[in-house]
């Protein structure tokens, strides 16, 4: 497939500035929405089209049969077409074109995997694997410390500043997607190894190159996802634990020990920084024999 041709070059770009400025999409977002387009519209190019008015519906289902042949995950497929979607309703709603192909074009329908999720006694075998003499095992304990008692995204985990944690008042301030800002609470575990980490390890690793990012890395530098993603490998492979074990797999454990234990809903709702409960509901559904027992212990003809 060829790069995204000159006359369709700006209609790409007007509608990537709209997403960025006035939908306010995450970096991340935009990034997959251009590689999207770019690629929709080489495809587009090979067949000698030229207009954006000559695209037509059965142009579009037959460049998503060509990704089917990928066998690209369903995340992903629903990307590409939640990016058509989006690209062709502006520019009809701009009157840039005649009529929106996409209109005909139904999404594909997503299987609602459950959440995977580790027990407590799995998250404190993890931590249990770190040697906080070392400055990279404070730095590591105060990272899962945190991922794990304020339930975040890594990107927030890596975005987090020292001006974002308030240890008096025990909350940590997080930016969610679209830049949304949230306060959470912050466990008497997880702070005792935020300030050890603070007062004992950051200022070794400080190099006076990433400002006051919380979390550095060995050069003193923001610690990126990766980063996060292979310490994490680190102590769950010292640890034993067979089962896939990713940054946000603590998000999800969060979330449902907090529902295990009886938290209000909506508070966690607030806490993860959903818009909508319906996500947040998933995790009522994760551990079914827990739903199970309150059923049994509590419902006048459970037993």
């Amino acid at each position: 497939m060829n790069g995204i041709r000159p006359e369709f070059q700006s209609f790409v770009n007007e509608y990537i500035d709209y997403c960025r400025l006035e939908k306010n999409l995450s970096g991340n977002s935009v990034i997959s929405y251009t590689n999207d387009l770019k690629n929709f519209f080489g495809y587009i190019s090979d067949l000698q089209i030229r207009d954006l008015n000559e695209i037509t519906t059965d142009h579009i289902r037959g460049f998503l049969e060509e990704l089917s042949n990928l066998e690209l995950s369903e995340t992903t497929s629903a990307r590409y077409h939640s990016s058509l979607k989006g690209f062709f309703s502006y520019n009809f709603l701009q009157e840039y074109t005649e009529r929106n192909p996409m209109e005909k074009i139904k999404a594909p329908k997503l299987k609602k995997d459950l959440p995977e999720v580790l027990s407590v006694e799995e998250i404190d075998l993890i931590l249990n694997q770190i040697h906080t003499t070392t400055t990279a095992g404070q730095r590591d304990r105060a990272m899962i410390e945190t991922l794990y008692a304020c339930g975040l995204r890594v990107s927030e985990l890596t975005g987090l500043a020292i001006s974002d944690y308030f240890p008096d008042e025990e909350m940590i301030r997080a930016f969610g997607k679209g830049s949304k800002e949230r306060y959470i609470p912050v466990g008497n575990s997880a702070i005792k190894a935020i300030n050890e980490y603070l007062t004992e390890a950051r200022p070794i690793l400080n190099k006076g190159k990433a400002g006051g990012i919380m979390f550095l890395n060995g050069r003193g530098k923001k610690l990126s996802r990766m980063g996060v993603w292979k310490i994490i490998q680190k102590y769950v492979a010292a640890a034993g634990i067979s089962k896939r074990v990713y940054p946000h797999i603590f998000r999800h454990s969060f979330a449902t020990h907090l529902i295990e234990g009886g938290a209000d809903l909506r508070a966690v709702q607030e806490m993860l920084g959903h818009t909508s409960i319906t996500v947040t509901q998933i995790y009522t559904h994760v551990d079914r024999s827990f739903v199970k027992e309150i059923h049994y212990l509590y419902h006048p003809r459970g037993k």
